[in-house]
């Protein structure tokens, strides 16, 4: 491959440039720390890097190299900066979703330094389908999620009335530990549930922590968080 500074190699550049700004965009808008500028650079250099591959590996006709080392980094080196994208925020882990987009971002720019506009186009289309569209369908189905919840109670209430309060809202309890302080005259229940449902896990939060509430033994702390 033979690639000179001339309009086809513009053109490479311009619609890597482009596709990858489309997808940070979306990032963009909400709110994620990989937005349009970097979306936008990684689609163009890895569309810089597939158009300078076969350029260098042909430097020397002597001794050919092999013009698919470089692209094949990308590959691999993306992976570094998407792991920045990931933050871990005490149980919860964000960042998973714009770490993909800046691999997929890598994928757009490789097809384009490779003429492959089509590939690349419909690359571009799926994946913000992916992003855009495939959120709403999520309410459709139900889903597991584990939640901890913990209250805290005087040392002489029965467990079992919590327990069936909590069953009571159509979830499993997987494990109950339990903490007596003596000292406080404190009962700590730890309960681990699984909650079967559609849309946003904790709304069920309120419901549950109301039956709890309904029973009248005084708790002196209810702690709803994640597993």
């Amino acid at each position: 491959m033979n690639i000179s500074f001339s309009s086809d190699l513009i053109i490479r550049l311009a619609i890597a440039a482009l596709l990858g700004g489309i997808l940070g965009l979306e990032r963009e808008i909400h709110g994620r720390p990989a937005g349009l500028r970097t979306h936008l650079l990684v689609s163009l250099g890895a569309a810089a890097f597939m158009i300078m591959s076969p350029l260098v590996a042909g430097m020397n006709p002597n001794f050919p190299g092999d013009p698919g080392r470089i692209a094949a980094q990308i590959v691999t080196g993306i992976g570094f900066l998407g792991a920045g994208a990931i933050v871990k925020e005490g149980v919860s882990i964000r960042g998973l979703t714009t770490a993909a987009c800046l691999w997929v971002a890598a994928a757009i720019g490789m097809a384009c330094g490779a003429a492959l506009y089509a590939e690349a186009i419909l690359i571009s289309i799926m994946a913000i389908f992916a992003l855009v569209l495939l959120p709403y369908g999520e309410v459709i189905f139900k889903t597991h999620s584990y939640r901890v919840l913990e209250i805290a109670l005087p040392l002489e209430v029965d467990v079992s009335s919590i327990l069936n309060a909590v069953k009571s809202r159509n979830v499993r309890v997987i494990r109950c530990d339990l903490d007596r302080d003596y000292i406080s005259s404190t009962l700590t229940t730890t309960l681990l549930i699984r909650l079967y449902h559609r849309g946003v896990t904790d709304k069920q939060a309120h419901k549950i922590i109301q039956e709890i509430e309904a029973l009248n033994l005084s708790p002196k702390q209810i702690t709803w968080r994640h597993r």
